[in-house]
């Protein structure tokens, strides 16, 4: 168990570098006027999420062990976006529209707002 946290630890550590210098090369290449490395590295996160997730659970290409160091550690550093995307998918796969939007509106709209409260907070303490 100590070891398989230490994996997760240095793929998180890999993870959170990479979206720093992927970031960062797109940035340099499209300027500040719309967040495109955040954008690319989301985009790039879910395509991973998927292949990673297809390759372990559907083609056991990758044991169950590397799927989670990959999955929460290296792609849960690098955007915990594709792993938004992955828990929408699967309630829109089970047919629970109900939930799906919900999981939709609420990370992103209350997700918002919340942040607005915070940044509010924060101005004022």
């Amino acid at each position: 168990m100590a070891q398989k946290l230490l994996l997760i630890a240095v793929a998180g550590g890999l993870g959170a570098l990479a979206r720093y210098g992927l970031s960062g090369v797109v940035l340099r290449a499209t300027g500040a006027g719309f967040p495109y490395g955040t954008l690319v590295v989301n985009i790039l996160g879910c395509f991973l999420f998927g292949l990673v997730w297809a390759l372990a659970a559907e083609r056991m290409a990758i044991g169950p062990e590397a799927r989670t160091i990959l999955l929460v550690g290296f792609l849960g550093s690098f955007t915990t976006f594709s792993t938004f995307i992955f828990e929408s998918h699967w309630l829109l796969a089970d047919a629970r529209w109900v939930w799906a939007v919900a999981n939709l509106v609420a990370m992103n709209v209350v997700g918002l707002g919340l942040f607005v409260a915070g940044l509010a907070l924060g101005r004022v303490v």
